[in-house]
């Protein structure tokens, strides 16, 4: 008989994702099949218009719940090999004793010490940034975005300078994940190439920038503020220690992947099912915003795209990320503020709910589809500004077709007219990116709006391309956190990994050819719309500062 010592078991990955709204864990196999998962709810602090604020230790806390609970479920012959972290790209703060510090205004509460990802405070401090373009500013489609941390950390020092002081620690929040788990302030090459202007081709930080926009602070000790050491993802940053594997619930000296940024983490498990590989398949991971994500192994720059960066998510590729700032978010809001919302629509799933009114609508009219719906009805969808390729924060939504009509129909018509919109800005995306020699063979799409089979159809339709979404593509992003922590498992590097988890069963729809027509003409309103946008800026803007 075998001792227990020698008892053969069953390694599992745990691969943790925290998102806008909450945290989720998973148990995924050596295949990477997700075995188990758990969601849990965190809290979004919105206490002013453009901020956005989380607490870290409520993160954290969601964070080791999740895991005990999706580990408690494993069968005693399995046992958790590796762990990798992703999350969204916000920026966590800490005094020199690790703890919280405050990041909020409004309140002072030390609690909110993390601008979120979508926070717009530093709309200011992006322009000052980018009004002397600097050689680093190339790798970010030529201008800083007010979504990176370089000018929330420069609005940090402007008005909050009692917490610039006193801060020990600035960290991206998938770092900060790993830095809890493991006690080593180590980086994640993803995290810092892709928002925090380190160059990863280098492997250095630019002193010379980060002095020239007022921080060069950060430049003192080696850089300790915001890293000294930078890893790449999926090697091993260090392993659980004993306090991190009594609050999870895994091994202690379990490996602890480098971490990723979430959409990268979808990305990364997108990839692994593409029939393409890497070259020519463009990862959409479509949640409250979307990130629209492709790998080369040439560097391509793209106007108004973030990127090129090397090694930010495969070893030796480029990686271009382009994105809208709100798709989920945007749905949401139309179904929340249309006044037919709660006559129309079940309690439960609402989405869902008014998409059925959408092909409700059009049978009612004896269509085949609903696509011709929305003839006179235009949607421009910059809501909450445009990320790419426009890089222009101040972009706004637009409607054109408007009526008095309130009723369950209009609320269809304005749905849909929506969903297009957002394929029309992924179009205008995609011909950016094959404009400056990227090869788009197929779209593989993840995340809430991935549920949609309007959603899917029309950018099928609208780009001309197959669109691809794997069977479990809800828990992509969390799979490809455990992809991170199989990596860490046994060391080599990404792509061993990449090799050993089988692809997952996807669905494809491809384009319907009959509304070609139809969507060119839409997408030629959607780009007069832009313009229009612009010219009123610029009609506006002759208004003085005393007359405005």
């Amino acid at each position: 008989m075998f001792s227990y010592s020698e008892k053969m078991f069953d390694q599992v990955y745990v691969g943790v994702d925290v998102g806008t709204g909450s945290v989720r864990a998973a148990c995924v196999s050596s295949e990477g099949n997700i075995l188990h998962h758990q969601t849990v709810p965190i809290t979004v602090h919105n206490p002013a218009e453009h901020f956005y604020e989380q607490a870290s230790q409520e993160v954290w806390q969601a964070v080791c719940h999740a895991v005990q609970n999706v580990c408690g479920e494993l069968k005693e012959d399995q046992k958790v090999a590796g762990i990798g972290f992703d999350a969204t790209c916000s920026l966590v703060v800490l005094d020199e004793q690790d703890q919280p510090l405050t990041i909020d205004q409004h309140t002072g509460e030390d609690k909110w010490n993390i601008v979120m990802w979508m926070d717009h405070r530093a709309a200011e401090e992006a322009e000052v940034i980018n009004q002397n373009p600097h050689s680093v500013l190339q790798y970010v489609g030529g201008k800083v975005s007010l979504e990176m941390q370089t000018p929330k950390l420069l609005w940090l020092k402007r008005h909050l300078p009692d917490t610039w002081t006193k801060a020990g620690h600035f960290l991206d929040l998938p770092d900060f994940l790993t830095f809890r788990a493991t006690g080593n302030a180590t980086r994640s090459l993803c995290s810092l190439v892709c928002k925090w202007t380190y160059d990863g081709k280098k492997h250095s930080w630019d002193s010379k920038f980060l002095s020239d926009i007022g921080l060069e602070d950060l430049t003192r000790d080696d850089f300790r503020k915001i890293g000294s050491i930078v890893l790449p993802p999926g090697s091993v940053c260090g392993h659980v220690t004993a306090e991190a594997a009594q609050q999870l619930g895994v091994p202690q000296g379990t490996p602890v992947a480098s971490s990723l940024i979430d959409a990268h983490a979808g990305a990364l498990s997108l990839l692994t099912a593409s029939r393409e590989g890497p070259a020519g398949t463009l990862a959409v991971i479509s949640g409250t915003s979307s990130c629209h994500l492709i790998c080369s192994e040439s560097r391509h720059d793209v106007p108004g795209v973030w990127g090129p960066y090397y090694g930010a998510l495969l070893p030796g590729q480029w990686l271009a990320e382009a994105g809208q700032s709100a798709t989920g978010a945007l749905c949401d809001h139309v179904i929340n503020t249309h006044p037919a919302a709660n006559a129309a629509l079940c309690n439960s799933k609402r989405a869902e709910c008014v998409e059925a009114l959408v092909y409700q609508l059009a049978e009612s009219r004896g269509l085949s589809d609903p696509t011709t719906l929305t003839r006179s009805l235009h949607v421009y969808p910059d809501h909450h500004g445009n990320r790419s390729p426009l890089a222009d924060p101040n972009m706004s939504g637009m409607v054109s077709g408007l009526t008095l009509s309130a009723g369950p129909d209009d609320l269809a018509l304005t749905y849909l007219a929506t969903v297009q919109a957002l394929a029309y800005g992924t179009r205008h995306i995609v011909e950016q990116l094959r404009s400056s020699g990227h090869v788009i063979r197929s779209v593989m799409l993840c995340g809430g709006l991935a549920q949609s089979k309007l959603f899917t159809q029309t950018h099928a339709d609208v780009l001309g391309v197959d669109v691809v979404v794997p069977q479990q593509q809800q828990l992509s992003v969390v799979r490809g956190a455990a992809l991170l922590g199989a990596a860490a498992a046994a060391p080599g590097d990404l792509y061993t990994a990449f090799a050993s988890f089988t692809a997952n069963a996807c669905s494809v729809t491809a384009p319907q050819r009959n509304h070609r027509r139809f969507h060119d003409l839409k997408y030629e309103v959607f780009k007069k719309m832009q313009a229009d946008q612009l010219q009123y800026r610029v009609i506006m803007g002759q208004l003085s500062v005393s007359e405005a």
